[in-house]
């Protein structure tokens, strides 16, 4: 089976294909051709999702998911959220979205957050959408090299170490994108 994951992130190709059984083969938008900016005008995570995979499927007639994520942090009533990629600006620029973050929770006690990923998959003319959810804590300093976003600031409960810390195969197995991506893949085999 051939599905278009609607993503130009290498990162999150590599991390999605690497959770994927080897019978789904996963084409990006470059492989399909499509080259201009997907429209994420949805104030949702869901929507954004939705409005991607819908995209790919009426323009370039592929089966298609798409995803989306945020982080919420609770004492921002929820933000960065949907706005999480250009919480800095239109640029982005993770590092200068870690630092935003990190400043704007200066002083503050509660750094409780969670990453919410939602993936919306278009297949033979029928919309899913799967959520995942991993909650924990925006850490006080950047940690780690591997992941990408805001993984080193972003400790996932039971751990001692941020995103950016753990072997991607670890992240994989309990990250937001794992947890949906893993109902996606469940959904399939049925």
């Amino acid at each position: 089976m051939k599905l278009v994951f609607a993503t130009n992130n290498y990162n999150k190709l590599k991390e999605v294909q690497a959770l994927l059984p080897s019978e789904i083969k996963l084409l990006s938008l470059e492989d399909i051709g499509c080259t201009e900016d997907i429209p994420e005008t949805s104030p949702t995570i869901e929507g954004n999702a939705v409005q991607k995979a819908q995209y790919i499927k009426q323009h370039y007639g592929h089966d298609c998911f798409a995803d989306d994520t945020g982080l919420e942090v609770d004492v921002l009533d929820g933000a960065p959220g949907v706005y999480s990629a250009r919480y800095a600006g239109q640029a982005k620029d993770a590092l200068a979205n870690m630092n935003k973050l990190l400043d704007e929770l200066d002083q503050k006690e509660n750094r409780n957050a969670q990453f919410k990923t939602v993936i919306a998959l278009e297949l033979n003319g029928k919309l899913e959408t799967f959520t995942g959810i991993c909650k924990g804590e925006i850490t006080l300093d950047k940690k780690g090299d591997g992941g990408f976003g805001y993984d080193p600031i972003f400790k996932p409960t039971g751990y001692s170490e941020t995103f950016a810390e753990l072997p991607l195969i670890e992240k994989n197995k309990i990250s937001h994108r794992g947890k949906a991506v893993q109902l996606l893949i469940d959904f399939l085999h049925h």
